[in-house]
């Protein structure tokens, strides 16, 4: 299974191939590319009494690249700040259909907080948030078990506390999805 990577507007490099490895070695036997150049953030998406971004906008703008990119899922990574209409924020969201999922850095470094800087407590964030919201588009939902990286971010809080792989439970889900799709052999 092929994950393509899209920058949504501009965003690290060095976050991208952080979430690219991590993605690989919780995925077992996937691969990431990382699509070239960058997408601009639509400015249909953009709310501005709430300065922040639809996220759903912003799936189906990326649905159609996902067919181009021939990859079999894509992530769309930005910095903007998303919600959703029902939401006050997301972290990210996923179209499972579609193949499509997107996440957002804005509020998972730690001096959104007011807190120091910490590279290391922000990219584990990144990671966890891109596993989590693959696996949505691999056909996973939210778990109960709060250490599971499918385990539903309310807060950052909630992020801190999940681990950055998947209960046993739904890690042979996701192997089972990985096996159909060819990608692990029976």
């Amino acid at each position: 299974m092929k994950i393509a990577v899209l920058r949504i507007g501009p965003v690290d490099e060095g976050v991208i191939e952080h979430i690219r490895r991590v993605l690989r070695e919780v995925l077992p036997g996937t691969s990431t590319v990382l699509l070239r150049g960058v997408m601009s953030l639509p400015l249909e998406a953009y709310n501005a009494p709430r300065d922040q971004y639809n996220s759903s906008i912003l799936l189906s703008k990326l649905q159609p690249l996902a067919v181009e990119s021939g990859a079999d899922r894509l992530l769309g990574v930005t910095g903007a700040d998303l919600y959703v209409p029902s939401m006050n924020f997301v972290f990210g969201e996923a179209h499972p259909r579609w193949g499509v999922a997107v996440v957002s850095l804005h509020r998972l470094r730690p001096e959104f907080y007011g807190q120091a800087p910490d590279e290391g407590l922000f990219l584990e964030r990144c990671a966890k948030e891109a596993i989590h919201e693959i696996g949505h588009i691999l056909g996973l939902g939210h778990c109960d078990d709060p250490r599971c990286v499918m385990s539903f971010s309310n807060s950052i809080l909630d992020t801190d506390r999940k681990g950055i792989d998947f209960c046993s439970e739904c890690r042979s889900r996701v192997l089972r999805v990985l096996r159909a799709s060819g990608t692990l052999l029976p």
